[in-house]
């Protein structure tokens, strides 16, 4: 009886997710007519599952931001030049600035005007080749070894590199984004060099389509109040914007920028 309870429980707990985009271990265990303890334990073994992700008091949705770099490249391509577009105009002629590894990343290096004049750093091949097609652009590629999940060079050699250099602003890849959770990434290592990446960096600004809102991936990066610059799509709800200008994060609406 206790496990098809249990059972009953994750399962409530997972429509909750896919209706609300969050849920509370509090107001679970008041519902269900259980101690907090109960409910954190499903949360746990849902994690565990990989059919959530906890958070602070409860959980969120897993993010969908998975998958390799070469297949990421080909999801919501005119979505993530839209994004592009946007975040291109708030890139400052003259200064340096880091591209983390990331399809959305990549659409914003291909649209840079090939007679801005930057200097581009990334540890990222694909958006290197990118960036290298245009002439005003001096690159430096980031070495070490290549994760091909990530699309990008991670790991001791990545961070040597990065403690070189200290960008104007650092393009940051996301898998998720939450008020509580903050950016996250799949990705241990990858969190590792993306949270180096920042603190080398005056400003940060992170580019993502809007199913990555309210979701999590297990690695913790930033809080979004320490983000200066956030590029969204017209679809996220302006109340939501509206609580990450509360946290200091401006934003941009693709579509809408200056």
């Amino acid at each position: 009886m206790n496990e098809l309870l249990m059972q009953e429980r994750q399962s409530a707990i997972s429509r909750k997710l896919q209706t609300d985009g969050r849920v509370l271990a509090a107001t679970l265990a008041v519902e269900f007519g259980v101690s907090e303890d109960t409910v954190r334990r499903d949360l746990r073994e849902m994690a565990a599952a990989g059919l959530c992700e906890r958070v602070y008091r409860g959980a969120l949705p897993v993010s969908s931001a998975g998958g390799s770099m070469k297949h990421r490249m080909g999801v919501a391509s005119d979505r993530k030049r839209a994004l592009a577009l946007a975040a291109v105009s708030q890139i400052t002629p003259g200064s340096m600035v880091f591209f983390d590894a990331g399809s959305t990343n990549l659409a914003i290096a291909a649209a840079l005007p090939p007679d801005m004049t930057l200097t581009a750093a990334t540890n990222a091949p694909a958006i290197a080749a990118a960036l290298i097609e245009k002439p005003a652009i001096s690159v430096i590629l980031i070495g070490g070894m290549i994760d091909r999940q990530v699309g990008g060079a991670l790991g001791a050699k990545a961070m040597r590199d990065m403690e070189s250099l200290s960008p104007d602003l650092c393009i940051l890849g996301a898998c998720g984004i939450d008020l509580a959770a903050g950016v996250t990434t799949f990705g241990f290592e990858d969190a590792e060099f993306k949270r180096f990446a920042t603190s080398r960096s005056r400003k940060v600004m992170v580019a993502a389509t809007s199913e990555k809102f309210g979701t999590a991936a297990p690695h913790a990066v930033l809080p979004v109040a320490h983000c200066e610059c956030l590029v969204v799509e017209r679809d996220v709800e302006p109340d939501v914007l509206a609580q990450y200008r509360d946290r200091g994060c401006r934003t941009i609406v693709a579509g809408e920028a200056a």
